[in-house]
């Protein structure tokens, strides 16, 4: 009876530290807001990668499963035609990995917005993490909060707006898997990812230094256009880095910008 009574006595503290699920937080719901207006442009890239996937000779299931466990556009648009092509396995992952090698600079950035979270927490928003998202989170908060409640807006924020960007590519991509046939290439839905892209970069090419490392890797990749298996995917990432690498000592400082 007396441990009943001492239960009863601490449920009160209990409810006053509950906390509701993040669905239910207001911030959840300006993640919501905040990636609707991208979700279109996601949607119809993820319609005509499910289709191009099957269109290039992938089986449904192996279609799926990068739909699934890859679940980078740009990284699965560029291993694809190397896979078809036949290409050596170390060139597809070097490609992969060269392709997304961004999420590794997007993942230190928000190190300290989550590193209070258990590791399966932290896992999980390394896979829902996308461009649009990171750069919608990291424009509406700049800087992480020190106080809990701060804390946990913001991991509502990021999974309010992640789980719009992962429900707006996988349900199209699978959608486009399942009526490949129907789904004729001369729509050109792929520009709409193209534009959801371009307006990701103008976010992202906040200063100079960033700007001119986007020319650079825009040149080198038409210049090497016809280079075989898409190497010049990875040149044009290799001049970017290396004209940022190059100018970087020369750029003013740029404390208090947003972006990594």
């Amino acid at each position: 009876m007396r441990a009943r009574l001492q239960a009863l006595s601490r449920a009160p503290a209990r409810l006053a530290g509950w906390r509701p699920p993040h669905w239910r937080e207001p911030a959840f719901r300006q993640g919501v807001r905040d990636m609707l207006p991208q979700a279109p442009g996601i949607a119809a890239w993820g319609l005509m990668m499910g289709v191009t996937m099957v269109a290039a000779g992938l089986s449904p299931v192996e279609s799926l499963a990068m739909t699934l466990l890859v679940f980078a556009g740009s990284s699965q648009m560029a291993a694809t035609p190397l896979m078809v092509a036949g290409a050596p396995a170390w060139l597809i992952l070097a490609t992969a990995f060269c392709v997304n090698m961004r999420f590794v600079v997007f993942s230190l950035h928000m190190r300290p917005y989550l590193l209070h979270l258990p590791a399966r927490r932290r896992l999980l928003c390394g896979y829902l993490l996308a461009d649009a998202s990171y750069v919608l989170f990291i424009r509406r908060h700049p800087v992480p909060a020190a106080t809990d409640a701060g804390r946990r807006a913001e991991q509502a924020h990021l999974a309010g707006a992640a789980w719009v960007t992962w429900i707006s590519w996988m349900v199209p991509s699978v959608a486009g898997l399942l009526a490949a046939e129907a789904v004729p290439q001369q729509w050109g839905l792929q520009f709409a990812g193209i534009l959801s892209l371009l307006g990701i970069l103008c976010s992202l090419a906040a200063d100079r230094l960033r700007l001119l490392a986007a020319l650079a890797a825009a040149a080198v990749s038409v210049a090497a256009y016809f280079a075989p298996f898409r190497l010049n995917i990875m040149l044009a990432i290799a001049a970017a880095v290396a004209v940022g690498l190059a100018l970087e000592p020369r750029a003013p400082d740029r404390a208090g910008t947003p972006a990594p």
